[in-house]
């Protein structure tokens, strides 16, 4: 298992055989969704087919994304993975249309000793997201639904976003919990925007990216990695910085302290994971 996620894949939690595909995707995390990928009329038969496939360690994490929180599935969402409990395979939930701290503290008397990771779909979810990513220890991670939150702010043009992207950034870093993944991107063949989406997402300071189809993720990791150039700027930085404490200036001109090589660090570490 990687210590840090970088990829997460979505699955229909109505599928088994699409499922069991979906842990062995190489994916970092698997996100079984009894949400939005799951018709009304099937809902009780995909939280049936999660139980069955978390009866077993699983052989890379899974989280379940549960139905909306203040809805009527969800109740039967946390009976159904409560049982699962004991069995230590369920690695988190994930809550959608998060828009307040109290739905997280709610959340968390009701699902302990479960890590629980925070969806931000709307505009006041957004505005909420330091008080959100601070409610409660269980809170592990906070991410942006896209899809939803284009819709509540009426946003036709992809720029439109980058406020709201960097605000769920800031508040994640603020809380200190781990950067944000980026929110899914949603055409499967479009593999070239894909790419271009993540760079932008990466300047940002996005970290990995939620996928709908195993053909993305090796795409999210070529973008997340460092690059070879990036890997030797790393190791001249540290070099450079070996038994020389404190600020100073590479021959190239370039000014380094202790922030640049401790990012040097995180990248060298970053690379040595694939």
């Amino acid at each position: 298992m990687r210590e840090v996620p970088l990829t997460w894949l979505y699955v229909p939690g109505d599928r088994p055989e699409t499922m069991a595909k979906a842990l062995a995707a190489d994916a970092d995390v698997v996100l079984v969704d009894l949400e939005d990928a799951v018709a009304p009329d099937r809902k009780e038969y995909a939280r049936a087919a999660t139980a069955d496939l978390l009866a077993e360690p699983p052989p890379v994490p899974v989280h379940v994304r549960v139905n909306a929180l203040d809805g009527p599935e969800f109740a039967a969402d946390l009976a159904a993975l409560h049982a699962l409990a004991p069995l230590g395979t369920l690695a988190g939930l994930r809550l959608p249309k998060v828009s307040s701290p109290a739905q997280i503290l709610r959340t968390a008397d009701r699902a302990p000793h479960l890590p629980l990771y925070a969806l931000l779909e709307s505009a006041l979810g957004v505005e909420h997201a330091y008080a959100i990513a601070t409610a409660h220890p269980a809170l592990r991670g906070i991410a942006l639904g896209e899809t939803d939150l284009r819709a509540d702010l009426g946003v036709r043009a992809d720029a439109g976003l980058d406020w709201p992207r960097s605000r769920v950034v800031l508040a994640a870093r603020a809380a200190g919990l781990a950067p944000p993944p980026q929110s899914v991107h949603p055409d499967v063949r479009d593999l070239d925007g894909l790419a271009a989406s993540c760079a932008h997402g990466r300047a940002l300071g996005f970290f990995g990216r939620a996928a709908i189809h195993p053909r993305q993720l090796p795409v999210i990791e070529a973008a997340y990695l460092p690059t070879p150039q990036e890997i030797e700027t790393a190791e001249t930085i540290l070099g450079a910085a070996a038994g020389r404490p404190g600020a100073q200036a590479l021959p190239d001109g370039r000014f380094i302290d202790s922030a640049v090589v401790a990012g040097a660090h995180r990248t060298l570490a970053l690379a040595r994971r694939a």
